[in-house]
């Protein structure tokens, strides 16, 4: 689901936004965000999935973290809410692609965790938009549309996910991808 002409989809949600190599706003350089929720209307909601803090949910809680949680892997989410963390866990619908339930609950997590463990992650934070601010983006090719795959967004494979992605889509892409920020250091 590359995304080549001016035509943006009506719905956004369950699909991979990754950022232009020439975007600069720090919060999403270099950065794949799964949307999560998208209404024209509305606005749009969704998590950076390839900035892994190295940290664990026991790392960040002050009490005794819930049972079988400990171990979660915590992404940075986004800009927004960075004082929450929250559990979200990702579900493979067979007609409908990829789903992500955020918000979830502890003991869902747990038991979700229980299930499938490389399912379930936790976010500090998150991306939003307000009605109409990702189309402008979109049409400003500020992220390039991805369709989401399983392999990709083991946890293992996350942190390369957008280098991985830009190598994929070309030459020129790649090019992009392995310049420097700072041009001077070329």
């Amino acid at each position: 689901m590359r995304n080549r002409s001016d035509e943006i989809p009506e719905n956004l949600a369950g699909s991979l936004l990754v950022a232009h190599p020439n975007m600069l706003d720090p919060n999403f350089r270099r950065s794949v965000l799964f949307i999560s929720s998208h209404d024209p209307n509305d606005g749009a909601m969704g998590v950076i999935l390839n900035r892994p803090l190295d940290k664990q949910v026991c790392d960040l809680v002050s009490e005794t973290p819930p049972a079988g949680l400990e171990e979660v892997p915590v992404f940075l989410g986004g800009p927004v809410g960075k004082n929450q963390l929250m559990f979200a866990a990702f579900e493979w619908e067979n007609a409908n692609g990829l789903r992500l339930n955020h918000n979830v609950g502890v003991s869902e997590a747990h038991d979700i965790a229980e299930e499938d463990p490389t399912s379930i992650r936790a976010f500090v934070g998150y991306a939003g938009w307000t009605a109409g601010q990702l189309e402008a983006e979109m049409q400003q090719k500020a992220w390039i549309l991805h369709r989401p795959t399983r392999a990709a967004l083991t946890p293992d494979k996350l942190p390369k996910l957008w280098f991985e992605i830009m190598r994929g889509l070309g030459p020129w892409y790649k090019l992009l991808a392995a310049a420097p920020d700072d041009p001077s250091l070329n």
